[in-house]
């Protein structure tokens, strides 16, 4: 190690740029395993959904591209936790982090370089979230939709319920282009609702057409909106089933978090509140009218004139009641919030993981490179597991946003400088 002055205690610009250097290297080596792990989880994706239905391989590439902002996203607060881990364990483990205090060095000149290296990789993570990351998902979603006109196949998986504009499929078993069990909701230009059964069904690629579906066997099941008593139904040896080009790319026509900037999605979510309160606001009128008709009807008994309608005004009140509640439970709205949080969350996940990762490093003993490659790897899984029981409790089940994409943070900052202040006092 280089011969280093201190002046009262403070640390020189070689110590810091040395340690800042090792910490550096070690990110940049922890970034490409992390990389490579998530980019062969990609291929191995696309490869199960994309290349088993033959779409060229310059299309793949170019998905495998637009899909790099992601990946790269993903990598660096993990690659964060396991830089410090290697480069840290490492000096503490050939004694160089003892040498720097006898030398005269406090832990707080050991700190400063490294948590400077993951507020760096912080910055660099958000540019990468809030900018490369929306421009590379908007640029797959327009390749995977010009994909679709040409592979519609991609849309129909096995065991599977699938909505387009008006048609619900619901699948069965899938074998090459034939699927067994299918189920057909949707409902005609005049209004009817119909259900079609089909014991066995091919798949036709129309092209720019669309999807042809032959179903083999099949039941139809017809009804009206207004009356439901009066329906019709039939059966067909075969029957042609079509799903027009234009239902295919509106599917996937919709605009996601995911491809907003941060300050856009939350400009999104001021505007999706007001209009909710003002829906919810106009419900809440409706339902107080029916609420006061119903208690009116109540109050003059038998001999008012509404007293006949008291039960179909109960069950109207019951409905916009219910109706209410919906509206306040925007399912949208949530998954905007959710997706707003995590887009800060996961950038400042850089520094909590160097947090927590600085104390365990210096705890090291012996084989500070190895150690630190199982802790951050031990850490990472845990780290992976929290982040997705909280975004999967802030979807499915309504938790807050805030605490489903922070609480992972906020956690492991709180264990590592917990750790450091008790190293520090020891």
């Amino acid at each position: 190690m280089k011969k280093t002055t201190f002046v009262n205690g403070r640390l020189s610009r070689t110590m810091f740029f040395y340690i800042f250097g090792e910490v550096v290297f070690a990110f940049f080596v922890s970034f490409l395993f992390f990389f490579f792990i998530f980019f062969v989880n990609q291929l191995l994706l696309m490869a199960r959904q994309i290349l088993e239905k033959k779409v060229p391989l310059q299309q793949v590439a170019f998905l495998l591209l637009y899909s790099f902002p992601s990946i790269i996203a993903l990598s660096m607060p993990f690659a964060a936790l396991l830089g410090t881990l290697i480069a840290v364990g490492r000096m503490a483990s050939e004694n160089e982090v003892l040498v720097m205090l006898t030398s005269g060095m406090s832990y707080k000149n050991i700190f400063i370089p490294v948590f400077l290296v993951g507020t760096l990789v912080t910055f660099v993570s958000f540019g990468v979230n809030d900018v490369l990351l929306p421009m590379g998902s908007i640029e797959f979603t327009k390749l995977y939709r010009s994909i679709l006109v040409s592979t519609p196949a991609l849309e129909i998986e096995a065991n599977s319920v699938k909505r387009f504009n008006g048609t619900v499929l619901v699948t069965g078993n899938v074998s090459k282009n034939k699927i067994a069990d299918m189920l057909i909701l949707d409902k005609t230009s005049e209004g009817e609702r119909r259900i079609i059964m089909a014991k066995s069904t091919e798949f036709v690629d129309a092209g720019k057409d669309g999807i042809n579906l032959d179903l083999t066997d099949a039941f139809v099941h017809a009804s009206k909106e207004t009356e439901r008593r009066d329906y019709d139904y039939a059966s067909s040896g075969l029957l042609s089933y079509r799903i027009q080009q234009n239902d295919i790319i509106q599917n996937e026509n919709r605009i996601s978090a995911r491809e907003m900037s941060s300050r856009d999605v939350y400009y999104w979510i001021k505007k999706r509140e007001s209009d909710i309160d003002t829906h919810y606001s106009e419900q809440n009128k409706q339902t107080l009218e029916t609420a006061l008709a119903l208690e009116t009807a109540l109050r003059k008994g038998p001999e008012g004139r509404n007293w006949n309608q008291r039960s179909n005004q109960l069950s109207v009140f019951a409905r916009q009641k219910s109706e209410a509640s919906t509206i306040k439970a925007d399912q949208q709205l949530s998954l905007f919030r959710l997706e707003f949080f995590k887009k800060f969350s996961m950038p400042m996940g850089a520094i909590a993981l160097v947090c927590l990762a600085l104390p365990i490093g210096l705890a090291t003993k012996k084989s500070g490179q190895v150690m630190g490659l199982i802790f951050g790897m031990i850490i990472s899984v845990l780290y992976w597991a929290f982040l997705l029981v909280g975004q999967n409790m802030g979807i499915k089940l309504g938790y807050s946003p805030f605490w489903t994409m922070w609480l992972s943070d906020i956690l492991a900052v709180m264990i590592g400088l917990g750790m450091c202040i008790a190293r520090v006092r020891r």
